[in-house]
């Protein structure tokens, strides 16, 4: 811990810190016939060797081009917003496949994947039809076309 706490002061950066204490000590590891009892303290040893492996990183770091930061997590949140032209694209196919469908199988598949309603209640019928309905749909659906299509909820 104090070795993690000693780069971090070093570096600046927790994340860095991390990686020169785990230099540090793969670089103590292969050098280990270097430490007797006559000369000095592990500590101070392992010290030296983090120093060493900061500069190494700091040196590295100025000869090469600036790192460009990179939040992961703010990525990740940022919605991707498609094309119109994939939009209506994306419609016209959905709209060919439902048309494969019976009325009743078509009115199911609707209401389960793109309306913000109840099925079984809009159309009528038990929650089990509903799902008999989507199970039936679905099965049509990729036996006629080979793509993948969502299982049934």
């Amino acid at each position: 811990m104090w070795l993690l706490s000693y780069a971090t002061r070093l570096t600046g950066d927790r994340y860095l810190a991390e990686d020169v204490v785990q230099e540090t000590w793969l670089r103590a590891w292969r050098h280990a016939d270097r430490l007797t009892n006559g000369k000095g303290s592990v500590r101070g040893w392992l010290l030296r060797i983090a120093q060493n492996v900061a500069i190494d990183i700091h040196r590295g770091r100025r000869a090469r081009p600036t790192e460009v930061g990179f939040d992961g997590e703010a990525l990740a949140n940022t919605a991707v917003q498609s094309a119109p032209s994939d939009e209506v694209e994306n419609r016209m196919v959905v709209g060919e496949l439902l048309d494969h469908l019976s009325p009743v199988h078509r009115s199911a598949v609707v209401e389960v994947y793109f309306t913000d309603r109840t099925a079984a209640s809009v159309l009528g019928v038990p929650v089990g039809t509903v799902k008999s309905r989507l199970h039936n749909a679905l099965r049509t659906l990729r036996d006629q076309f080979p793509s993948p299509l969502p299982e049934a909820a």
